[in-house]
């Protein structure tokens, strides 16, 4: 972006910041509802939120908390504590991770969690292995912390996860950490017990930090599981950070609840940083999230079922698009189609080369959103979350298959 320079010949703004990229998958859903206030009919598969309220035993947890005068004042920087020993249960509970309230600090949602452990590991110049497709925050997260993002390609052959060789051959001198998420987002895809052997072995053998997201752990499907790489690899433990947070689970993005576990000398320095950044989480929500974390599993459970039916639905509704292909994603609630098919024939006078050109055409014309893959890193495929009603998905993938059958040579 240009940069506006002060009589001085300063720039306003610092390169640093300014060389961030603005996340496409937020830029996607401002223009899908910007349609949709001027009174277009805008089927939305771009933000990755459950469509479904925060439960009800939650809600009604945080209307307590507000009456209660204890929440109307500055609390303890890592966290409430009880929030704290609520996440360490949880996680051994979920994952047989067994970590002390000590190695908890509760962050201002996901995102926030995924810049201070960049923040508290990273020195200019150290590189983090991050493989792509990947979430549009963990590189500018990285560069923002003066780390290096080094990418590394995935693709259909191994289901859009990562191998050990190729890690390795990315890697060099200068990598620090390895980043790993398993469910993914963008693609879905769901590392076995093997894999996540494999490469927590390597990173104990070439002594890197692994910065696993764990946000999706629940939503996994067809008798899969999630398996958390400090269990797997226990001699990580020490080297590994493990972000989390409420959001997803327990529909309750908006709460921005997140966390992260780490050994405790790090949650110590993160937890310096955060005094000095957003001192405390907000009260309120710190106690919605501990009733989110002390009940049971049930409407995680009841979300989960009907995901995994729209999941089911919307990879069969993208494969009945001539030139659209669609492989099963066994994680999270996005879909991942292949538009190879598609780009760089005509459609309605234009002629997209590019998933992204493709993207805005959908939009403009079928009145349906996506996120094109460039914003992952990675080109001709889409991002689609099936987190909306059954009528809305099959409504909007099938707008845009009418409009893409228009394609010719």
């Amino acid at each position: 972006m240009a940069v506006a320079t002060t009589r001085t010949g300063r720039s306003r703004i610092s390169e640093r910041v300014a060389a961030v990229s603005p996340s496409a998958t937020l830029a996607i859903d401002a223009k899908a509802k910007a349609m949709a206030q001027a009174g277009e009919d805008v089927v939305g598969f771009g933000v990755g939120e459950p469509d479904f309220p925060t439960p009800a035993r939650i809600v009604e947890a945080a209307v307590a908390a507000c009456r209660d005068p204890r929440n109307h004042h500055y609390s303890p920087t890592p966290g409430l504590p009880e929030l704290r020993q609520a996440i360490a249960d949880k996680t051994k509970r979920d994952s047989g991770y067994e970590v002390g309230a000590n190695q908890v600090l509760v962050t201002n949602g996901g995102k926030h969690a995924v810049a201070e452990a960049f923040e508290t590991l990273l020195d200019p110049g150290d590189e983090v292995l991050v493989p792509a497709p990947y979430w549009t925050t963990y590189p500018e997260a990285i560069r923002l912390a003066g780390g290096v993002p080094v990418e590394v390609a995935t693709d259909e052959s191994t289901g859009f996860l990562p191998t050990p060789a190729q890690l390795e051959e990315k890697a060099s001198a200068a990598t620090k950490v390895l980043l790993f998420v398993s469910p993914s987002n963008p693609t879905g895809a769901v590392a076995d017990l093997q894999l996540i052997s494999e490469i927590g072995r390597l990173a104990s053998e070439r002594g890197w930090w692994v910065v696993t997201d764990e946000i999706y752990e629940h939503l996994v499907y067809d008798g899969r599981r999630h398996h958390s790489m400090p269990v797997v690899v226990p001699e990580l433990a020490e080297r590994t950070v493990v972000l989390n947070g409420v959001a997803k689970t327990y529909a309750m993005t908006g709460w921005r609840v997140g966390w992260m576990i780490a050994p405790v000398d790090v949650i110590a320095a993160a937890s310096n940083l955060q005094s000095h950044v957003t001192s405390n989480v907000n009260n309120v929500a710190q106690q919605a999230a501990l009733a989110a974390l002390s009940g049971d599993l049930s409407d995680v459970a009841m979300m989960r079922e009907a995901f995994d039916r729209r999941r089911k639905s919307i990879v069969a509704l993208l494969n009945e698009i001539p030139g659209v292909s669609c492989i099963e994603p066994h994680g999270a609630f996005y879909a991942y189609p292949s538009f190879a098919g598609v780009l760089g024939r005509q459609i309605r006078g234009r002629r997209p080369t590019t998933s992204l050109e493709l993207a805005d055409l959908v939009l403009s014309e079928a009145k349906v959103a996506f996120v094109p893959a460039e914003a992952f890193g990675h080109s001709g495929y889409g991002r689609f979350s099936y987190a909306l009603s059954d009528a809305d998905l099959e409504r909007g993938v099938k707008a845009m298959g009418a409009l893409l059958a228009e394609a010719e040579e």
